[in-house]
């Protein structure tokens, strides 16, 4: 009896501790504790992923529930990689306002979550990258940069904020990781995604993220092209 009274918070518990995972991540990379805020930003990841399948698993789906799971993606999934982007930026001989331009991120990651609760064509896939995958490719920056200092360069950042922006609220179709069959067939991209992503990141680390977000976009081109044929 108790556990039917408790379960229709389970869900927003666990968006919640995304939230705080993203709140912590901020303090983290404020500190230039790019490991740290890392692992939370992996954490709010996987919370985000949970906490709309226990929804439906026990049924106790609902509006709130909804609205939290977008404010809490506005600050794990949009302040956190303004933020990265600012403290990039303020680390560069540039002018004092210059960083504050990573926060454009935030604001196209606050538009892409508002667009994606009203859009009926994101019921099932994604118009627009989604803000987790926007943020794992930004906080890979500060570790790519670590091998490769150029990344860190106003010439490099600048482009890649405003590159970000774009991609959040465009048009490009991408596929969700959501299954309605196991089927080799009817999921061989999202497999295949899956599988190359994996390989990327054993073999290159931190910079496969950027390049797993192109493969993220070619294959769902393939992969809504199949459905189309």
């Amino acid at each position: 009896m108790a556990f039917l009274f408790m379960k229709k918070y389970i869900p927003n518990t666990i968006t919640s501790l995304n939230l705080l995972s993203g709140c912590i991540a901020v303090l983290f990379v404020l500190q230039g504790s790019y490991w740290n805020a890392f692992y939370c930003v992996v954490a709010s990841g996987v919370f985000d992923f949970f906490d709309g399948m226990v929804a439906r698993a026990l049924h106790v789906k609902s509006l709130i529930g909804k609205e939290l799971d977008s404010l809490a993606d506005v600050i794990s999934f949009g302040f956190v990689p303004g933020a990265i982007l600012y403290m990039l930026l303020k680390g560069q001989d540039v002018h004092p306002y210059l960083p504050y331009l990573g926060f454009v991120v935030t604001v196209f990651s606050a538009l892409r979550l508002a667009k994606f609760n009203i859009d009926s064509r994101q019921t099932t896939d994604f118009i627009g990258v989604n803000t987790p995958m926007n943020t794992f490719v930004i906080i890979s920056l500060p570790f790519i940069a670590e091998s490769y200092p150029m990344v860190s360069s106003p010439y490099v950042l600048l482009p890649i904020i405003f590159l970000s922006s774009f991609l959040l609220v465009s048009e490009i179709r991408l596929f969700s990781m959501k299954l309605d069959s196991l089927s080799w067939k009817v999921n061989q991209y999202k497999y295949g995604f899956l599988i190359i992503s994996v390989l990327l990141i054993v073999l290159f680390k931190f910079v496969a993220l950027p390049i797993i977000l192109i493969v993220y976009m070619i294959l769902s081109k393939l992969h809504f092209n199949s459905i189309k044929n």
